[in-house]
């Protein structure tokens, strides 16, 4: 009887905590989405024309990005503002061409969304205009039906994407999300990936763009790493910069026990989808310990820390001649940077391939995309584990 009430208690427990979390949350997107309106009301209000002569602003609180948006019809600048404001974006609006590219120069938006058929000065220009300016800027062309062709042909300039009017609140609403998450994946593209030394008094880093590099480990040029240990056994592993590049590792092969390994022999696989990889051997020597859960948990590797991913034990039988051909310290930390340009170089590749896959108006296309990621994948397996 106690236990069915401690039972019944734990499970009300739940359901009111549940139902507490439920209720502030949507107490708070109802506060945000009134702030917002408010925000909507008071912009409207305000008089910019000092800056521009049809210029109307509505700033939020925390934006997800600041927009400028230019369309010579009224009505749809005035859905675009009701609809992304309240959505939690912060916006300018002009009518004309000349009037957004003066702003640009003035204000960091994060987006600009241009009407492509304009008096004075039309989409096609804007666009190249923008690009030219504020290449940092995301160009988004609003187009009809007729006008695709010409829409498709802004993006050899540059812009990002087009969107379709007549649309409507979620559409818009749902495009914009995609086209943030697009914005933020080319930014974190560009950005140059950095190395990271992690001694005892340094946790590991679990950025994308940050590799980890323990310090008093070797790292061979296959990017495996080996920790010799107090009794001479070798652990080896795949090292942070494997890791997070293929991310999702989708299966293990390990070697049998007691196999003996050349310098260069494949010690173990990894799988990414159908595409598996070999791993060769950084040093000689006999296979005496296995680490199973990466092969029941292969999603593991990704997430555990950089000292759990080790795959095997070796007991060396030539590490005096190999270990020179190891890095460790300053050494590894200057070739991972050599190697971080080669991995730059690649994705500078992909990147071509998906705007113009873009541009061929297959931008969704799976399996143009599948393509290009096994190419990917192929490029960064030959230059970097078969060496």
């Amino acid at each position: 009887m106690v236990l069915l009430i401690v039972v019944v208690t734990v499970i009300v427990f739940i359901i009111v905590d549940l139902a507490l979390r439920l209720y502030f949350q949507k107490r708070h997107e109802l506060k945000l989405r009134k702030e917002r309106e408010e925000a909507l009301d008071i912009g409207l209000k305000l008089d910019f024309s000092d800056e521009a002569t049809t210029l109307k602003r509505v700033e939020v609180k925390e934006p997800k990005a600041k927009i400028l948006a230019v369309d010579d019809e009224s009505i749809i600048l005035d859905s675009f503002r009701k609809i992304l404001v309240v959505a939690g974006y912060s916006i300018d609006t002009v009518e004309k061409g000349k009037e957004a590219l003066g702003l640009i120069r003035k204000y960091d938006y994060d987006f600009v969304f241009t009407d492509l058929k304009m008096p004075e000065m039309d989409g096609l220009e804007v666009t190249k205009a923008v690009k030219h300016l504020r290449p940092d800027i995301d160009v988004i062309v609003i187009t009809g039906y007729a006008s695709i062709e010409t829409a498709v042909e802004t993006m050899k300039y540059g812009a990002m994407d087009y969107v379709q009017k007549p649309f409507t609140e979620d559409e818009l609403i749902d495009f914009f999300n995609k086209c943030l998450i697009k914005r933020k994946d080319r930014i974190e593209r560009q950005m140059k990936p950095t190395v990271r030394l992690i001694t005892p008094s340094t946790r590991e880093s679990g950025s994308k763009r940050e590799f980890n590099v323990p310090a008093g480990i070797f790292i061979s040029q296959n990017h495996t790493w080996v920790n010799v240990e107090m009794n001479g056994t070798a652990r080896v592993g795949i090292d942070d910069f494997v890791r997070k590049t293929i991310a999702n590792i989708d299966g293990v092969e390990l070697p049998k026990l007691n196999t003996k390994i050349g310098k260069g022999d494949p010690l173990f696989s990894i799988r990414h989808g159908s595409y598996v990889i070999s791993i060769s051997s950084p040093i000689s020597g006999k296979v005496t310990v296995l680490n199973t859960e990466h092969v029941e948990h292969p999603e593991w590797i990704a997430s555990k820390p950089f000292e759990l991913s080790w795959m095997c034990c070796i007991e060396p039988s030539n590490l005096p001649e190999e270990l020179p051909f190891l890095k460790i310290g300053a050494d590894t930390i200057n070739w991972y940077r050599g190697e971080i340009d080669n991995y730059s170089e690649i994705l500078k590749k992909v990147e071509k391939e998906n705007q113009q896959l873009a541009l061929a108006g297959k931008s969704d296309d799976k399996a143009g995309k599948q393509k290009i990621d096994d190419r990917f994948l192929e490029e960064f397996v030959r230059t970097f584990l078969q060496k």
